[in-house]
């Protein structure tokens, strides 16, 4: 499971992967957007805005909830790896990336055909 999400969010423009606290993360520059293995092996992490967070754990409650504490209130998400299907993951990573991404490399994205 934790194969199909680190090849989806390596697989947007300039991340790259690190760790940090022991547990692999994906960056833009020095900004994460998404780790893996948190709060454990069954679970990923990414970076939203509450907003978006909200609308994610309300569609799909079974594969998203907010992380416990402050940093779910800041959007910050869980993924259950297992749960979430390959599209699902996809956007919920490009919505991370995007918000982590500097703009103008966020803008390419969205304008780049496939």
């Amino acid at each position: 499971m934790s194969g199909r999400f680190r090849k989806a969010a390596l697989a947007l423009p300039g991340a790259v992967e690190g760790a940090h606290q022991g547990q692999a993360d994906f960056r833009i520059g020095k900004r994460i957007f998404a780790t893996l293995g948190y709060p454990d092996d069954d679970w990923g992490m990414v970076k939203l805005t509450p907003e978006q967070q909200s609308v994610l754990v309300e569609a799909e409650p079974d594969i998203f909830r907010p992380v416990p504490g402050g940093w779910g209130k800041q959007g910050y998400t869980n993924v259950l790896l297992e749960t979430a299907d390959a599209t699902t993951l996809k956007s919920a990573l490009t919505m991370a990336w995007k918000n982590v991404a500097p703009k103008a490399s966020a803008k390419r994205r969205v304008t780049r055909q496939p």
